[in-house]
């Protein structure tokens, strides 16, 4: 039993140290490849007025002149030993620079995935409760029409109305000068791009919530359940809900991609200092080091999310992990 489960999550492990592997491979030559000049990220319009010579001594100093392959061993053997460059653009070590921003886009993003989805599943279980009633088409139009709506849109929106108009909310930016150990001001700041990330997100996961559930009111067990006398609130709480929660943590593992996306396009809107922005940042200056540890980072959460979904699955429902192993037996029978 021990040696099952260690060669389980062994595996799991490697599939995720193999993910990051292949990752950081593809951004390291897509970074390098791409149009653009590193040197003005750290030169500034200083690159104009150097000459070959003082560019290829620029170029070096950098580690920027060795072939590409080169340049990624050498930055895979110091990312393993926990040193992963500095930031061409900030003039310090990338881990300094994300440190101060990773704060703000956990309180940003975190809370909007708690939001988003414990607000879905009730707008789902509210949905499906009242399916084809005047309440339920009213949630389901109002969520298409508001989900079609591109973020930056709407962010722009509301910025017009809420902080140019009525005055009442920050633009941008996580906290007021000088306050950044006030928790009132940030929530003030948080308001804005929070209702953005929640209310763009919310409606497409409640609405595959809600249709899971409808799947299994129809199912033919929910028939014999009524046939025996059970009420429509034990059927759908104890049983429809407990079946559709495995495919409900499926949904969550899909979604940190989406959400993630959509939240560093909130950040660069509202000038939100998170790792959103800081990823367009260094994209857009070349930002090398500091490109390649968010994509990393980036990158890390959204697979160990899957595989984390993936582990409770098999736990919830067994018969994941009897069909593999079924398959494995199958294939060492072919062999």
């Amino acid at each position: 039993m021990i040696r099952r489960e260690f060669l389980y999550y062994g595996k799991k492990l490697l599939v995720f140290a193999a993910s990051i592997l292949v990752l950081s491979i593809v951004v390291f030559y897509v970074a390098r490849l791409a149009p653009g000049d590193p040197l003005v990220s750290y030169y500034s319009d200083r690159v104009e007025k150097m000459s070959p010579e003082e560019r290829a001594w620029a170029e070096e100093k950098l580690g920027l002149s060795d072939p590409i392959h080169v340049q990624y061993v050498r930055w895979l053997s110091g990312a393993l030993h926990g040193d992963f460059g500095i930031s061409f653009k900030y003039k310090a070590d990338v881990l300094e620079v994300i440190r101060g921003r990773l704060v703000n886009t956990l309180l940003l993003g975190g809370t909007g995935v708690i939001l988003i989805f414990g607000l879905a599943l009730l707008l789902g279980i509210l949905c499906a409760w009242f399916e084809d009633r005047w309440l339920d088409r009213i949630i389901c139009k109002a969520g298409t029409i508001i989900s079609c709506i591109p973020e930056f849109w709407l962010s722009l929106v509301a910025i017009l109305i809420f902080a140019v108009w009525l005055r009442v909310l920050p633009s941008s930016g996580a906290y007021s000068a000088g306050k950044s150990h006030d928790i009132a001001d940030r929530i003030i700041h948080l308001i804005l791009p929070m209702s953005i990330v929640v209310v763009e997100h919310l409606w497409y996961y409640a609405y595959m919530i809600r249709n899971k559930i409808l799947e299994e009111v129809r199912a033919d067990y929910v028939l014999l359940a009524k046939s025996k006398g059970m009420s429509r609130r034990k059927i759908m709480f104890r049983h429809c809900l407990r079946n559709v929660m495995p495919s409900y943590l499926s949904i969550m593992a899909i979604s940190v991609p989406h959400i993630l996306g959509g939240t560093y396009i909130v950040e660069t809107v509202f000038s939100y200092p998170g790792i959103g922005a800081l990823s367009y940042e260094s994209a857009r200056y070349q930002d090398y080091h500091l490109l390649m540890l968010l994509c990393i980072l980036t990158g890390a959460v959204v697979i160990l999310c899957n595989l984390l979904a993936q582990v409770i699955n098999e736990r919830i429902d067994p018969r994941i992990r009897a069909n593999e192993a079924a398959e494995m037996l199958e294939v060492k029978q072919i062999g």
